[in-house]
C-alpha cells in the first residue's frame, strides 16, 4: 500500500504522469511481488532448494515424496536386513490400481529402508521378544519412469540417497540388470498391497 501512495504522490506532483502510467506500474509492480512469492513458497514447500541429483541418472529427491500412498512394506533378510515401505506418486497409484502394465512416463516409486530394531518396550507387553521396529534409516531409493530419456533401462531411472544426499557408493548400473528378472511387470518387484 506503501508503494501505491508513493506512486500516487509522484503522479500528483508531475503532472505529465498520467492516469494509465500509475495503473501500468502498479500492475507491474504486483506481478513481480507474485512472482517472487510463488518462488519463495516452492522453494520453502520442496524443503529443497539445494537438491543434488544422482551422478548416474540425474534423479532428485522429489519434493513432498513423504507424503506419497503407500503401495507396500517388506522385510529384507541376508547382507541388507532391513525394513521397507514403497510409496508412489499419484500416476503410480493409479497405475497399480487399475493394474496399468507398462507403467505410464511420470511414475515414481519410492523404497524408503531402515534397520530394524527390537522394542523393548512392546517385548515387555508381548512378555518374550518378538517386536521389531524401524531404527536408524538406512538410505532412499526412487524408481523414475521416463519411457524416452532412460530407454537403455526398460524406462527407468534408479536413484539412491543416504542422509538426503546422492549415494556415491550407490552402484546404481547394477539396478537395471536387477530387475531385469521381473521385466514381465515392467522391471518392478514390488506388487501393490491393497
Amino acid at each position: 500500500m506503501k508503494i501505491l501512495m508513493v506512486l500516487t504522490e509522484k503522479a500528483s506532483i508531475n503532472k505529465h504522469f498520467g492516469k494509465e502510467h500509475i495503473v501500468k506500474g502498479f500492475t507491474y509492480l504486483l506481478v513481480a511481488v507474485v512472482a517472487l512469492a510463488g518462488v519463495v513458497y516452492m522453494a520453502h514447500a520442496t524443503g529443497r532448494s539445494d537438491a543434488e541429483a544422482d551422478p548416474v541418472f540425474g534423479i532428485t529427491i522429489p519434493p513432498g515424496y513423504r507424503d506419497w500412498k503407500l503401495i507396500s512394506v517388506a522385510h529384507e533378510e541376508g547382507n541388507l536386513n532391513d525394513l521397507r515401505a514403497l510409496l508412489g506418486n499419484d500416476v503410480a497409484i493409479k497405475a497399480y490400481r487399475e493394474g496399468k502394465l507398462p507403467f505410464p512416463d511420470g511414475t515414481v516409486i519410492a523404497r524408503l529402508a531402515w534397520s530394524y530394531v527390537p522394542s523393548e518396550e512392546n517385548n515387555k507387553v508381548f512378555g518374550r521378544s518378538q517386536s521389531f521396529v524401524a531404527g536408524p534409516a538406512t538410505n532412499v531409493q526412487f524408481m523414475v519412469k521416463d519411457s524416452k530419456k532412460y530407454a537403455a533401462t526398460g524406462g527407468w531411472g534408479f536413484a539412491q540417497f543416504k542422509g538426503g544426499k546422492p549415494d556415491a557408493t550407490a552402484a546404481l548400473k547394477t539396478c537395471f540388470p536387477c530387475h531385469e528378472p521381473v521385466k514381465a511387470r515392467d522391471f518392478v518387484f514390488t506388487q501393490y498391497a491393497p
